[in-house]
This record gives C-alpha cells, sequence and structure tokens, in this order.
C-alpha cells in the first residue's frame, strides 16, 4: 500500500540566509524532537567557490510505537539517510530522506524544500512531501501506516516551531541578518541563478499564488485542517493543473468544498469538481450575476432575499416558503427560469461569503438559509411544484456543495413532516444533518433563533426588532402566466393526493423502499381499523397521509398508557379491552376528524411520551381507506414543532387545489 502526504507552504518572514543558520541548529540534536537521538555526517563537501554544498547525515530515530510492538519487532530504534543539497546562490536547499531501517519491508521517502520567497525576497518559503510505500511488515501494515502518519502529522506541526525557537534564539545572541552570499570576485558566475532570477520575473501574480498555499493562507482563509487534509487539498490542486479545457481555476475555498463533500476521497472529489465545472462552462454559470436581470414576477411576488449575518458571519437567506405562490410563480417562470432564480440566489451567497470572510479577516465558507413556513398547506405540494423543488436540489447539492451552513426552519405547520419526508431523501446526509426546527415561539424560547442569531435582527414578522426588505409573497396573477405552461395543469388540478404522493415517494424508493407501500383496508358498516404504535423514541414525529374512499370515515389518535396485547382480530377494538377508561389509562391525543367521502388526509403528530400510540379509524357505514404512515426519528427535528395543524385536501376533480380547512 502507498500513501502520500503533502504540506501546504510554509511562510518564514525571515530571509533565507537567517533561516539557514537557524536551520543547522537543529543538529545533530533538537531538544523539540526527542524522537532524533542523534545525526552523524557521513558526507560533507562544497562546490562551485562556495555557492553549493551538499551535506549526508545518518541519523538515530528512537520508534515511536507502543512498547509491546517495539517487542515484536526487535528495535528500539531505527536509521535514516538525510541528503541536504544546499544551493546559496540561487538560495534554495533541497532535503532528500530516506529510510535504511526494513528498508526491503517498508519504503519512506520524504523530500522537503526552503526557498526565496518569489514575491518577497526577505521571506523563506518551506514545503513538504512524502510517501510511505508498505510492502509486508510482519503482519502490522496498517498500525505501520497509523504510525506514519502520525510522524508526519508531528514534524508538520513542529518544522515552523523550531526555526522560530532557533531565529529566537540567534536574536537573544545579537545575530538578526546574515549577508548573502557572492561570489569571489574572480569566480565565475552561476549560470543556474541567471535562469532562475529569469523564471521568477516570468511568473504572473496569479501564478504565483497558485504555488504558494501557506500555512497563515490557510487559517485565514480555509480553517482550521489537519495537514491529512491539507494534503488532499494540494493533491486535487495540482491534478487540476492536468485538465485542459479549464477555462479559470477554482479558488481553495470551492476546491475545500468539492473534498468535503466527497469525505476527502480525492478522485471521487476530482470527478465531481470537473462535471460541475463543464455545467459551468455550458450555461455560463460564471456570468450569471451580470447577466441575469429578476423576471417581475420574482420582484413582485417573490418571498425572499438577504438579510444580515448570523453570530458566525455567515450571510442569512430569508425564504418566506409559506407565503409562496409555487404555481403562480411556477407557471409564470416555468421550471427552468426557477431553476435559474435559485442559481442566482447561490451565485450570489458565494459573493456574499466571499466579502463576509474579506470583512472579519477570517474564515467564511457557507451561508444560512432561514425559512418561514407559515401559511405552508398542501397546496405547496403540488406535484409540477414539488418535481420542480427537486429539479432545483438536485442541481445545488451536485454544483454548490457544503455552502449551505445551516438551515432554521420556523413556524412548521402539521404538513411538514409530509414534505420534509417526500424531499429529504433527495438531500445529502451531511446537508440534512444541519436543518433546525422551530414552532411559532421561535424568537423567544430558549436555545430558539438568538442562539445563532443577534436578536437585534431577528425579523419583525418573527417577533423580533428588525424590519426586513423581503417581499411578503402574493398570489401572482394570471395574466402572467405562459402559454402553455406545465401543459395547461389549471387550477381545477386537485392538490397532491395520495397516488401524487406515492409517485414522488417512489423516486427515493432507493433510500427509502418501503415509502412507495400504502395499505387498502375494507371497513365494513361499524367497524373500526386501529394500528398500534409503540413509541420509544420521545418526539419523534408520527405522520399519516391516507385516502377515504366509499362513505365517510371517523379518525381519532390516542395515546395509551398501559402495555397492550398485539391483535389478531381486526373485529375487536383494543377499546374493549376492561378496565380501559378514557382519563385513566388511555388519552385523547388529537380530537375526532370527521373525515368525508374522497378526502386525502395528512398530518402529523409529537410524540412526547415513552407510551403507545393508537391511530383509530370508525367507519359509520361501509367504507374504504388508503393508508400510510410514517415514524420519523426525533434527531431529524431539533427544535420545537408546536404549531402542527392538520390539513385536508380533497381529491375530487372539481376541488380547488389549494383547498384546505
Amino acid at each position: 500500500m502507498v500513501q502520500k502526504y503533502q504540506s501546504p507552504v510554509r511562510v518564514y518572514k525571515y530571509p533565507f540566509e537567517l533561516v539557514m543558520m537557524a536551520y543547522e541548529r537543529r543538529f545533530p540534536k533538537c531538544p523539540q524532537m526527542p524522537i532524533v537521538l542523534d545525526c552523524e555526517i557521513v558526507k560533507d563537501e562544497s562546490l562551485e567557490n562556495g555557492a553549493k554544498r551538499n551535506t549526508s547525515r545518518r541519523c538515530k530515530l528512537a520508534v515511536d510505537a507502543p512498547y509491546i510492538f517495539k517487542k515484536l519487532i526487535g528495535v528500539d530504534f531505527v536509521f535514516f539517510l538525510q541528503h541536504n543539497y544546499l544551493d546559496m546562490a540561487n538560495r534554495t536547499l533541497s532535503i532528500e530522506a530516506v529510510n535504511e531501517s526494513f528498508s526491503s519491508r517498508i519504503e519512506i521517502f520524504e523530500r522537503c524544500r526552503y526557498y526565496a520567497h518569489p514575491d518577497n525576497a526577505e521571506w523563506t518559503c518551506f514545503d513538504q512531501t512524502a510517501t510511505l510505500d508498505i510492502k509486508n511488515f510482519f503482519g502490522f501494515e496498517h498500525s505501520m501506516e497509523k504510525m506514519g502518519m502520525k510522524q508526519y502529522t508531528q514534524t508538520t506541526l513542529k518544522g515552523k516551531e523550531i526555526i522560530e525557537f532557533f531565529i529566537n534564539q540567534l536574536k537573544e545572541e545579537g545575530v538578526t541578518e546574515v549577508e548573502r552570499w557572492t561570489p569571489p570576485i574572480d569566480g565565475p558566475k552561476s549560470p543556474l541563478k541567471e535562469q532562475a532570477a529569469v523564471a521568477a520575473t516570468s511568473l504572473t501574480a496569479d501564478q504565483r499564488h497558485d504555488i504558494l498555499l501557506d500555512g497563515d493562507f490557510i487559517a485565514r482563509s480555509l480553517g482550521q485542517l489537519s495537514p491529512m487534509q491539507e494534503s488532499k487539498l494540494l493533491e486535487l490542486r495540482k491534478m487540476l493543473d492536468g485538465v485542459d479545457d479549464l477555462e479559470r481555476m477554482p479558488s481553495y475555498q470551492t476546491i475545500l468544498r468539492f473534498l468535503s463533500a466527497r469525505d476527502w476521497h480525492v478522485n471521487q472529489a476530482f470527478a465531481m469538481l470537473c462535471d460541475s465545472l463543464k455545467w459551468r462552462r455550458e450555461h455560463r454559470i460564471d456570468a450569471l450575476l451580470e447577466e441575469y436581470m429578476k423576471p417581475a414576477v420574482v420582484v413582485e411576488h417573490f418571498p425572499g432575499g438577504w438579510h444580515h449575518h448570523d453570530k458566525d458571519g455567515r450571510p442569512i437567506y430569508i425564504l418566506r416558503l409559506g407565503h409562496m405562490d409555487v404555481k403562480g410563480l411556477l407557471k409564470s417562470l416555468g421550471m427552468e427560469g426557477l431553476l435559474r432564480l435559485a442559481l442566482h440566489i447561490c451565485e450570489e451567497g458565494i459573493q456574499k461569503i466571499n466579502e463576509s470572510a474579506d470583512r472579519l479577516d477570517k474564515p467564511v465558507l457557507n451561508w444560512s438559509l432561514l425559512v418561514d413556513l407559515e401559511g405552508l398547506s398542501m397546496r405547496h405540494l403540488w406535484r409540477p411544484g414539488i418535481k420542480a423543488l427537486l429539479n432545483i436540489i438536485e442541481t445545488v447539492e451536485r454544483n454548490y456543495p457544503e455552502t449551505m451552513g445551516r438551515v432554521l426552519v420556523v413556524r412548521a405547520p402539521r404538513v411538514f413532516p409530509i414534505a420534509w419526508t417526500i424531499v429529504s431523501a433527495f438531500i445529502d446526509e451531511n446537508t440534512r444533518s444541519k436543518f433546525l426546527f422551530y414552532g411559532p415561539d421561535c424568537a423567544h424560547m430558549k436555545d430558539g433563533l438568538t442562539q445563532y442569531i443577534d436578536e437585534e435582527i431577528v425579523p419583525d414578522f418573527l417577533g423580533g426588532p428588525c424590519k426586513t426588505m423581503i417581499h411578503e409573497g402574493s398570489l401572482v396573477p394570471k395574466t402572467l402566466y405562459k402559454m402553455g405552461s406545465l401543459e395547461e395543469q389549471d387550477d381545477e388540478t386537485p392538490a397532491i393526493s395520495r397516488t401524487q404522493v406515492e409517485e414522488v415517494k417512489r423516486l427515493s424508493s432507493v433510500h427509502h423502499d418501503h415509502r412507495n407501500l400504502y395499505k387498502t383496508v375494507e371497513l365494513k358498516a361499524g367497524y373500526t381499523h386501529e394500528l398500534l404504535i409503540r413509541n420509544e423514541d420521545p418526539k419523534s414525529v408520527l405522520t399519516w397521509d391516507f385516502d377515504v374512499l366509499r362513505n365517510d370515515l371517523h379518525f381519532t389518535l390516542y395515546r395509551v398508557t398501559q402495555d397492550l396485547p398485539d391483535k389478531s382480530d381486526s373485529a375487536v377494538s383494543y377499546f374493549d379491552l376492561p378496565d380501559f377508561v378514557e382519563g385513566v389509562n388511555y388519552f385523547r391525543e388529537e380530537p375526532t376528524l370527521v373525515c368525508r367521502h374522497k378526502e386525502s388526509v395528512q398530518g402529523s403528530h409529537v410524540m412526547h411520551h415513552n407510551d403507545s400510540y393508537i391511530m383509530h379509524w370508525f367507519s359509520p357505514s361501509e367504507a374504504q381507506l388508503n393508508l400510510f404512515y410514517e415514524v420519523l426519528s426525533s434527531v431529524n427535528y431539533k427544535g420545537s414543532m408546536t404549531s402542527l395543524q392538520s390539513a385536508f385536501s380533497s381529491n375530487s376533480s372539481a376541488a380547488s387545489s389549494c383547498q384546505s380547512r
């Protein structure tokens, strides 16, 4: 197995000559690196009138491993050979180190460089790469790989610290500068120096910036990365150099996002990023901010916009989804137009992220979304609208990974778990973990919005003091509808029904095979149908969706505090059990709903207790029931769901698509 490691460029704000004097003090022993027991010079030669010096050392290192491991391999220390090639004329030091011990079983090769900063001759750069090739190591290959990574991490983190220590030591001794090497008056000029000078001046500013990914830049622009993550970031950046049709090199922030989205698998991130760059080129995404003009229907009726920053410096986008006329916007813009609007918001988000990072001089890599669901009803679950939303999610997940830092969902109504069940399967698992859900008291409750947003910028529509410039949303006039939009589906189209929900859920069957299964139940007159749900997850959400066929039904949700047996006879009700008394051992959690013929009923309930719950249908006359239910884990619902409301929609073809009650 071969492992490759690479560190970013480290920058010392000292001249090369002073850094070299500090570097020499690391030998033969260095108190900051106790693992180095001794270094013996085996070769030392000066060339070209002192312009070059080649030095080889045999270094004795303590084995940094558990005692039992050292006993098994039979050694307490190992030997390495280090070869230094110092070029004072061109101000570079190249270092190569290879293992001498166990070289037939494991090959360790490390290369380091110190060199004058190409933009500032008074600074010095350092970079480091290493490969670990484990062929056979007594069955401890995996352990050796882990120890190799540990050793690489230690040397990477301590290298700069050690040089700084010895430079400060030199300063205490009165040495603050060292003269540059100059050739003897009668000595020949080094052609290499002249070539290096020409090469350095031929680099453009952008090229020099690409070469120098230094530690200060990482801390300021990318945040805390492990040495392995830094190595993979550089590896992917260098792979992009080989892309022939690359019009513009993506920023390190962008490269980092794609790496993170693919769990730091470089080849997978490379493929994903290349596909995205091709997509950007084909759809002129780089010109979107300049070329996109918001249509009048967006300016007048779209309830979304940017609103200050959260406590982490992330730009906040507010979307009042419950006030959005999904059908009107989609019929006016079309699916492609709505996608273009979403992409424009994403591009604005990237721009605002960069502006925030520059203003705060700290890493800001993503933005926050605040979604207000007040007013959300079954009309928002209109099938073409769901299809458009899934198309947007898929495109954004593929091309803007890790740009969403946090999603605050406020005033979530009862129908929301139905929508969330449908949509969440299409959202990346890491993105789903960023969702936080709140009811109507989100602005004032403990651990509410003010945990993430300063109190003075909480929007006024949530009870805060800050007015927003965001449109509240309104119905789009039919005069703005496009001819033939969405296959001429008009207001007679019903809200999403059981079959439509099933169709959308079937799209996510790869993740949730059970979601396309609806159960059909025949009820005789005066009979009941009951489902017993034993809850062991307080605050989990029970969500249901059923159609009423052939006559009316009564539906009630109960909570039971006593243990109940499994029921084998559907003609027998739990409520026929002896000593089963309401208010004593069972409680009515939801009022009885009279569900009419051809109505589709969706709803949900937060199961706060470790009790059993009974879903109870009663049929006064012969009827048929098509039903689906699901229990959603509490981990998916952080916050409060106290605003839940019931929702109905009619299956009748004459009903309005936004009917709810």
